[in-house]
């Protein structure tokens, strides 16, 4: 009888559970200490089935009915089933009982943030942190509203208040890197994870995001090596391995990234975008049979990974076999209709079938979506002035200098379709401006026209300028 009495009192949590389910299978009452109670609660939470969770808890509030905890767990569980006016009714007769619990506040603040009401957000959290101990969890969350709200400099503050109080909050580093990122601040970002490194020294986390500050300051090596100290902390760090890749790709060290990719396949099951990077380096290395076959891995994988279809077309492109690399060009593009790469490699490819007009109508969707991008400029306007369409050529032209004032070989190439006009003024006006640009760039207007290096007057206004040098 001792025993059994030991363990009915006992708060062992699988007992508690058992003998809830004991009491609803019986539709009897019995009575459950407040640990218990928070014990069964847990138990069905973790199980996946807050409507259980909910249950538990009216009874334990009707037995219990001044323990916030329990108002505090029925808040949480109708949050989590997305009842929030329930939740705020909930919490505000918490607040009545106990207005210096903090976590009343943490969790309104929770829903405010869902619902982005800032303001009422932080306002919450504020008081929060006036009342709980722990507050690394509160102040990240405050940095969280202040990212929505696009004051990342407040949240980059917020993030080191969080650092401070936790140093292995890896959410608050990983947050932080994204905030410097946006803020264009890698040198900061750089100097704030050496510190930190200095102080924790085998923090994967923060060697990872120096490393990915290295790197888009284009700073590979250093990046690299970055990463390997991330891998050495952590060697199942299978970001590290991927993000080592691509640093070593920008140094075309593709044997060694392709090397690196693969080591991730040992930590986490082969990705799409990881076959996709494999096969950019077989591609680079002209390697293309290899290239497509893991292009062919990748969106075998993630049939809606645009540049792994638009790398299989390019392969193709590459032996000539243009009507295939259309095909899946097109199909690039139906994923992603704003790429002006994927634009640009269909205009090439109809040129390259002699479907002038189409591949007309590809290249002015380039320099819609790009219009920076020159060599685009100059494929589109020669397309025009192949068809005899001079007027339209000139006039293409002078929208590409609009866009690219500073780009030479344009010029050069007005002046070729000027004098092809017959409007050798204006056409020597643009070369004397292409001269004062880049002078030595002025063997692109012969290369395309061989036939001006006959002009006279071109050829002394060139030898005049170059004199003059």
């Amino acid at each position: 009888m001792e025993e059994d009495f030991e363990n009915e009192f006992s708060e062992d949590p699988k007992f508690s559970v058992e003998r809830y389910e004991e009491m609803i299978r019986n539709h009897d009452q019995y009575f459950f200490d407040a640990l218990a109670f928070e014990n069964i609660i847990d138990y069905y939470i973790e199980k996946n089935d807050p409507i259980k969770a909910l249950q538990v808890v009216e009874y334990a509030v009707s037995q219990h009915p001044f323990a916030v905890i329990f108002l505090i767990k029925k808040a949480q569980l109708y949050v989590a089933t997305n009842q929030f006016d329930r939740a705020f009714d909930v919490l505000d007769k918490a607040e009545i009982l106990e207005s210096s619990e903090a976590d009343i506040y943490m969790i309104r603040g929770n829903i405010y943030e869902g619902l982005e009401r800032n303001e009422e957000a932080i306002e919450n959290y504020s008081k929060a942190l006036e009342m709980a101990e722990n507050t690394d969890e509160i102040l990240l969350h405050m940095a969280y509203v202040y990212q929505n709200m696009g004051d990342y400099e407040q949240a980059v503050s917020y993030l080191k208040l969080c650092l401070e109080q936790n140093m292995e909050n890896q959410e608050a580093l990983y947050e932080l890197a994204f905030c410097y990122d946006v803020l264009e601040k890698q040198e900061e970002s750089i100097a704030f994870y050496q510190q930190y490194i200095d102080n924790e020294p085998y923090s994967y986390a923060a060697w990872y995001n120096l490393g990915n500050a290295y790197n888009k300051l284009t700073l590979y090596e250093k990046a690299i090596d970055a990463y390997d100290y991330a891998i050495l902390i952590k060697d199942n760090f299978a970001s590290a391995y991927f993000n080592k890749g691509n640093s070593l790709v920008h140094l075309e060290k593709y044997h060694d990234a392709i090397e690196v990719y693969k080591q991730t396949f040992e930590y986490e099951p082969p990705s799409a975008d990881t076959y996709c990077a494999i096969g950019e380096c077989y591609e680079k290395m002209q390697e293309m049979e290899e290239a497509r076959s893991y292009y062919k891995k990748a969106v075998k994988l993630d049939a809606k990974l645009a540049d792994a279809w638009f790398g299989i077309g390019v392969t193709l492109d590459s032996e000539d076999r243009f009507f295939e690399s259309l095909h899946f060009y097109k199909k690039a593009l139906d994923l992603d209709d704003k790429n002006p790469d994927y634009w640009f490699a269909i205009a090439d490819a109809q040129y390259k079938l002699q479907k002038l007009d189409e591949s007309e109508k590809a290249y002015e969707k380039v320099v819609e979506l790009n219009p920076v991008d020159v060599e685009a400029w100059l494929d589109y306007s020669s397309i025009l002035y192949e068809q005899e369409k001079l007027s339209e050529a000139i006039e293409t032209m002078a929208l590409a200098i609009k866009y690219n004032p500073d780009a030479a070989e344009l010029y050069y190439r007005m002046v070729a379709y000027l004098f092809a006009d017959g409007q050798h003024n204006e056409g020597i006006r643009f070369l004397e401006t292409g001269l004062n640009t880049d002078p030595d760039k002025h063997q692109i207007l012969f290369e395309y026209l061989p036939q001006l290096q006959k002009n006279q007057v071109i050829v002394d206004i060139i030898n005049r300028y170059i004199g003059r040098l």
